[in-house]
């Protein structure tokens, strides 16, 4: 039975040194999302990355996620790039399980394939600017007005 890593949002994936990397569609995907142009959004949340061949998120001064909140959630979630969405069940390392609080669940071969091309959080405001709200979690519409 294949294992599928559930997430807990631990965030130790985004205090890993290293570099997060950037498709083309991640950065119009992301800058809609932030109300931003294309052209801001590389500006200010990107740089270019190590290989020289493409963009990578900017990190905060301790190394973080420069999307990392204070409060520890990504304030990108919904749109967050592929690389992120991908680990660790479309790409890991050896001893990943050491320093990531992801669950191991055993399911089907289906259920697999289900829940890695699962759509994105269709709870999440892709109008919302989280920046202006960057320590508060996003909520669904329906708890929004509570």
């Amino acid at each position: 039975m294949p294992i599928f890593w559930e997430c807990d949002r631990c965030t130790a994936c985004c205090r890993w040194p290293g570099q997060v990397r950037l498709t083309d569609a991640d950065v119009t995907r992301i800058a809609a999302y932030l109300q931003l142009t294309e052209a801001e959004f590389i500006q200010g949340h990107t740089r270019i990355n190590a290989q020289r061949n493409g963009l990578a998120l900017l990190d905060q001064a301790d190394g973080a996620c420069g999307f990392l909140d204070s409060g520890g959630n990504c304030r990108i979630q919904p749109v967050k790039p592929h690389q992120c969405s991908d680990f660790p069940n479309r790409w890991n390392f050896p001893g990943f399980e050491k320093v990531c609080r992801a669950k191991p669940v055993e399911v089907s071969a289906e259920e697999w394939e289900r829940r890695i091309n699962a759509p994105p959080n269709p709870f999440a405001p892709l109008d919302a600017n989280p920046l202006l709200t960057a320590d508060k979690p996003l909520l669904p519409p329906s708890e929004k007005n509570r």
